[in-house]
């Protein structure tokens, strides 16, 4: 599905120049709103729709009328507890200045996380394969300011709109202290509602031969897996899957070092 590019329901001089900015940088049509409602527009265009507000981005899809935009999510509480003790964290074997390939970004709580911890010797970097998305989460990143103890840590986190796979695939050995995947969990989790609105349009690619085999390429110290606590993904591909009692997901990790 295409994506077009609006205003706020009635924009400022800057929040038409930011939406044609937008349009420029992601070489979209430029739309007037024309105090439309998104679901007025939505039957008119047929299309996405990005908006542009003076707080943020929201990203529309087609029969959406809940917006998806940026917000640090899991880890405005995640990373107000001691770091060392977060579950990625432990299973991963991160260390302070090391470098983290998140392949699934999605709303980046667990990059922000991450970034968090390695602090500004380290290196984060995330892949989002749906450009609308990767945007919107880019901008959010550079733009959030609620919450100042994560400023330079989201700062600090590299975006790429690109398919994980492919990024791995340019990727010389031993690239990332740790690689961790994500996947679109088949089975819906309720109470993980943040990404609702754009679920049909992220990428719901499962875990293959070929992306194990090239992130096991491309890290130095471990490939991290999150899944579904009913996945098999774990045992499948090789994973040492570490039991989360009375929790909805696992992390499994294939450790080198």
């Amino acid at each position: 599905m295409k994506t077009i590019v609006t205003t706020a329901y009635r924009p400022t001089v800057a929040i038409i120049a930011e939406a044609g900015r937008i349009a420029d940088e992601l070489d979209i049509q430029l739309i007037v709103r024309n105090k439309r409602s998104i679901e007025k527009m939505h039957a008119d265009e047929q299309l996405d729709i990005l908006v542009a507000s003076k707080e943020r981005l929201e990203f529309y899809p087609v029969g959406k009328a809940e917006p998806f935009f940026f917000h640090p999510n899991s880890a405005a509480f995640r990373t107000k507890r001691p770091l060392e003790r977060d579950p990625l964290i432990e299973v991963s074997g991160l260390e302070k200045g090391d470098s983290f390939l998140d392949c699934t970004l999605g709303m980046a709580s667990d990059a922000i996380t991450v970034s968090q911890y390695v602090g500004s010797e380290g290196k984060v970097v995330g892949c989002e394969s749906n450009p609308n998305i990767a945007y919107i989460i880019s901008n959010g990143l550079q733009r959030y300011t609620t919450m100042p103890h994560l400023t330079e840590a989201m700062n600090r986190i590299e975006v790429l709109a690109m398919d994980s796979i492919a990024h791995l695939k340019t990727l010389d050995n031993n690239s990332f202290d740790v690689i961790y995947m994500d996947p679109m969990f088949t089975e819906e989790i309720k109470e993980s509602s943040n990404f609702t609105s754009v679920r049909s349009s992220a990428d719901m690619g499962q875990l293959t031969e070929e992306w194990v085999r090239e992130a096991k390429r491309a890290a130095k110290k471990a490939v991290v897996l999150k899944a579904h606590f009913r996945s098999q993904d774990f045992e499948k591909f090789g994973f040492t899957r570490r039991v989360r009692p009375n929790t909805k997901f696992h992390y499994g990790a294939i450790k080198f070092s």
